[in-house]
């Protein structure tokens, strides 16, 4: 076999491919075997009949067609390994030409991944912000324990802000009562405004046994988007009431037995939360540094995947209903037009971040353990509320356990730029990387596999003994749902 290699552009090739008929044996063998097992012919038993037989019977043309489907595949990959290619999505092919007995050759268009040169890592330098914790910020966290603890107590006054109250809900559309947005005995705090808008202006003022209705716009349902009549019955008003800061609730909200060792522990952990924000802050100047300074060459057919990919999420979210996308676009002031350039805009910084991470984890040799596997594995179930056997599956069947492997070699590879990298506060601190990546990733301060989180009550609370790789802490930038991975 013979191939050639035409670059059309850095990122799209043009193999050509001839194959002599004397390489496609097996594949004859195999295309005689497979129609010998489909047809009947009086004097033979089936699966036993001859070639000649057979191309007499059925044409030589079907035979053809049969080997060169079959025999395509897998020259293309010996041609793609012979170049030393790697292609980004599957190929174009056609065939050029088929001479029986002689050759066959065709070609195949395909993206491949870019020639891309990395800069001097150790010459990035990035400045994230210094870690400030101050009493206020202790004094915080102290309160949002005191809320935790806080006992109702029911009074004789009107509701107000922060009060706990029990209501009865009954929303109409045109005189009509909506079944689906009433309710009986709802707790509601005052002030949180996470109901129904409107909630709380309406029950501000109301004591036990007083009902008002008010107008308020629907959001979901078959009346998404109407006008509501709702009629709003206080049935109870209880007062939070919130214990003293002493010993005593020290011991009750901590493991500590004085304040003072309470607050102390707070601190700490408000610090080491910061620290792990300040160190997903510098990884994330890191790649944008790299990205910024390495020319990367974009794909056209990964890119328009990636796209296709976003907006199909993005319309996903509404049933597919492209003009209700559209109208909640321009509820938020922008234009369909500005929507679908940002979800380019993010495309192509997307896919050049992975050419990027692919090429340094090449360049490092960074490997996946089969332990980092697994973990990776389990951390994603978690995140998305499978066991690990149904999120396993579901990868299995999306053809995906290649992405989450990518993944993770793409986490390790940026953790060996930031660990390359110069990285100072504000201050013109150097800052301690193993210190900065000592726990999982934090996004958005919310619950994580790291040891350290932040309850709904705003709780820092922090397993001193858990410890994960550096790795784990950046490779949330490599999307495993992203067009690379897919092909």
């Amino acid at each position: 076999m013979k191939s050639s290699v035409e670059h059309l552009n850095p990122t799209r090739v043009k193999l050509t491919v001839e194959v002599p008929f004397s390489e496609l044996d097996p594949q004859f063998d195999a295309a005689y075997k497979a129609m010998a097992g489909q047809v009947n012919i009086p004097g033979f038993r089936k699966g036993k009949v001859p070639p000649k037989i057979l191309e007499s019977r059925i044409g030589r043309g079907a035979i053809l067609s049969e080997v060169v489907n079959d025999a395509i595949p897998t020259k293309y990959g010996e041609a793609v390994e012979a170049n030393n290619l790697t292609p980004l999505g599957q190929p174009d092919i056609e065939v050029t030409k088929l001479e029986d007995k002689v050759t066959l050759e065709f070609t195949a268009e395909v993206d491949v991944r870019p020639e891309i040169t990395l800069p001097a890592i150790n010459e990035i330098t990035v400045t994230v912000d210094d870690i400030s914790i101050t009493d206020d910020d202790v004094e915080e966290q102290v309160t949002a324990l005191r809320e935790r603890f806080a006992a109702n107590r029911p009074v004789e006054r009107a509701a107000a802000d922060g009060d706990l109250i029990s209501i009865d809900l009954r929303a109409a559309v045109d005189g009509a009562e909506i079944a689906d947005a009433s309710a009986d005995d709802l707790s509601y705090t005052v002030g949180t405004g996470d109901l129904v808008e409107g909630i709380d202006e309406a029950v501000t003022g109301l004591s036990a046994g007083d009902s008002t209705t008010f107008t308020t716009k629907l959001v979901a349902g078959e009346y998404d988007g109407q006008d509501a009549d709702v009629t709003v019955t206080v049935k109870k008003v209880s007062e939070r009431e919130l214990p003293e800061v002493d010993d005593e609730f020290a011991q009750l909200a901590s493991e500590f037995d004085n304040v003072d060792e309470m607050r102390a522990d707070l601190r700490e952990r408000i610090t080491r939360v910061r620290k792990m924000s300040q160190g997903a802050d510098a990884r994330d100047k890191v790649l944008e540094a790299l990205v910024a300074i390495t020319e990367i060459p974009v794909p056209s057919m990964v890119l328009e995947a990636e796209i296709e990919a976003r907006a199909h999420d993005a319309v996903h979210s509404f049933d597919h209903n492209e003009e209700a996308l559209t109208a909640h676009i321009e509820s938020e002031g922008k234009t369909r037009e500005e929507f679908d350039e940002e979800i380019r805009e993010a495309s192509v910084e997307a896919v050049k971040t992975q050419l990027l991470l692919d090429k340094l984890a090449e360049v490092t040799e960074v490997g996946v353990s089969q332990e980092e596997f697994t973990q990776r594995i389990l951390y994603n179930a978690q995140r998305f509320g499978l066991s690990p056997d149904e999120y396993f599956q579901r990868l299995q069947e999306a053809n995906q356990l290649g992405s989450i492997f990518a993944d993770v070699r793409r986490g390790k590879a940026l953790a060996v730029a930031v660990s390359q990298a110069t990285i100072t506060d504000a201050s013109g601190n150097a800052l301690d990387i193993d210190e900065l990546f000592g726990v999982e990733d934090v996004e958005d301060e919310r619950d994580d596999e790291s040891g350290v989180e932040v309850d709904e009550d705003g709780i820092v609370t922090v397993d001193a003994d858990t410890e994960t790789d550096t790795a784990d802490a950046a490779d949330s930038e490599a999307d495993e749902n992203t067009s690379l991975d897919k092909s």
